[in-house]
């Protein structure tokens, strides 16, 4: 499950990441470093770099918050990547560029060392892709809008999901909303971050807010295993078409996930990624934060499996989940609603990325990195 506003953070293809992509290393996963040069990254000259300046000023405001003698990111353990000292003055220096591409580019071409991640020197790993959910809802409960949206309650994990649906939970006070769609509202859950339109007028943002602490069962996988669903044609849209064809069996194959997520509103603008910054559509990427830090740029290079095109650009890690495990794993935000959401359910795709460090900071990394 996606935390902090979107962690799975989890991500997707999130119900295909077990099934499409494993890695059958008997060692233990390691973030590797490679330098290259810009004119090695392919697509470089052809991406607007400029549109991810933006994002990375929203990862600047939240790290020059901090103090200069601060880790850029203290949770990540993989290597050294410098202190909030290190990347003040670029982030500085990056609030005041022009808004063209040339300017972006030079900037970055002028400041940074691209470094090839990989996982014990395999710089090939599975990129995915989440959305946030756009339901239809009501502050109560009538007519089509019938299934609840609860708040995280005192003993969140007293309960499965099936027995939450049976109503475990119902009249104590912790419904928070009612939307009209419960194959939605469980693909909500997977997602971990919502735009709720209400009847009568205006939207409600709401967030992860915690599980039942049961664990998650990809829908997708029991279809395959079961020989409902090809391997090869298993995308969220398939997946959501499957559930609504089937009626009751539809119904029941979701309370085979036991895992029930709980949500608060979240004010103001969104949806928040784990670094508590507004994520940018196609150009923020959850990570693992065990080996990539948050607020780093990334060069992203990836070719889907089941829509044959390449994405090349350039991205800000920004957000975790659950199903992000690994050096070279990443889920890229395709931002809200409908379209966002067929784009995110058929991104599965091999890929690398390349983190830009300053550099000052890159030999350091390379030679951190080489040292765990």
């Amino acid at each position: 499950m996606r935390r902090a506003g979107i962690v799975v953070g989890v991500a997707l293809l999130i119900l295909l990441a077990g099934i499409l992509y494993s890695c059958h290393r008997t060692a233990p996963p390691k973030l590797t470093l490679k330098q290259l040069r810009f004119d090695q990254l392919d697509g470089w000259s052809n991406d607007d770099v400029a549109a991810a300046v933006p994002a990375f000023l929203k990862s600047c405001a939240a790290i020059t918050a901090r103090r200069d003698d601060e880790s850029f990111d203290p949770r990540v353990k993989a290597g050294d990547f410098g202190t909030v000292a290190e990347w003040r003055g670029l982030c500085v220096a990056a609030a005041l560029l022009p808004a063209t591409d040339a300017a972006a580019k030079a900037f970055f071409e002028g400041n940074f060392v691209p470094l090839l991640a990989g996982n014990n020197g395999q710089s090939d790993g599975l990129i995915t892709g989440y959305f946030e959910v756009v339901l239809n809802g009501s502050r109560r409960r009538e007519g089509p809008f019938q299934t609840p949206i609860y708040r995280r309650p005192p003993e969140p994990k007293a309960y499965s999901r099936a027995e939450i649906e049976d109503g475990a939970l119902a009249g104590k006070g912790l419904e928070m909303l009612w939307v009209d769609d419960p194959i939605a509202a469980n693909f909500l859950a997977v997602q971990g971050s919502g735009l709720v339109r209400l009847k009568g007028g205006g939207s409600v943002r709401i967030g992860y807010d915690g599980s039942n602490g049961r664990p998650y069962v990809a829908l997708g996988r029991l279809l395959v295993e079961r020989g409902e669903v090809p391997l090869k044609d298993l995308t969220m849209e398939t997946l959501r078409n499957w559930i609504a064809a089937h009626g009751d069996a539809g119904t029941a194959l979701m309370r085979e996930n036991p895992s029930y997520v709980f949500f608060k509103e979240i004010a103001g603008d969104g949806p928040l990624g784990s670094e508590n910054v507004v994520l940018s559509a196609q150009r923020s990427l959850a990570v693992d934060r065990k080996f990539i830090p948050l607020g780093v740029p990334l060069w992203l290079d990836a070719t889907g499996r089941f829509i044959p095109e390449t994405m090349r650009r350039l991205v800000i890690a920004q957000d975790t989940g659950g199903a992000i495990k690994g050096p070279v794993r990443g889920d890229l935000f395709w931002g809200s609603g409908e379209r966002a959401g067929r784009k995110a359910g058929a991104m599965n795709a091999t890929g690398h990325y390349a983190l830009l460090l300053p550099q000052a900071v890159a030999a350091r990394a390379l030679a951190a990195a080489d040292a765990n």
